[in-house]
């Protein structure tokens, strides 16, 4: 069973910078779509971004397309966002997951595994 532990929270300016990494261990991370998904507080989950297994194909929720980029290196079994001209907005918890489904979903449902999620928070 795959396990994924994200790294590389903490608290940033807004317009500033932070990457967040998700490190998997055990199995199936080459084979697996990954997502990162974020919850502020009294919200619902929300779809931040995802990339599939290959890296080829990437997701952007409207609100973070043109500041954040997702990526990996599956030789690494780790995925990256790099979150830029970050705001206010953008402060949660920060969660990756993965999926071994074919299709690059949106939708926190479709993930099997997640990461314990760690903190973003952005001071205007």
């Amino acid at each position: 069973q795959m396990q994924l532990v994200e790294s590389g929270g903490g608290l940033a300016q807004a317009g500033g910078s932070l990457s967040l990494s998700c490190t998997a261990s055990g199995r199936f991370f080459s084979i697996s779509n990954l997502g990162w998904f974020r919850q502020a507080p009294g919200k619902e989950r929300e779809f931040v971004s995802a990339i599939s297994w290959s890296g080829a194909y990437t997701e952007y929720a409207d609100s973070v397309k043109g500041r954040f980029t997702i990526s990996r290196d599956n030789a690494k079994n780790t995925a990256y966002l790099q979150m830029n001209r970050l705001k206010p907005e953008d402060t949660g918890v920060y969660y990756c997951a993965a999926d071994k489904r074919v299709r690059l979903s949106t939708s926190a449902y479709e993930y099997d595994v997640w990461g314990q999620g760690i903190q973003v928070t952005v001071s205007s």
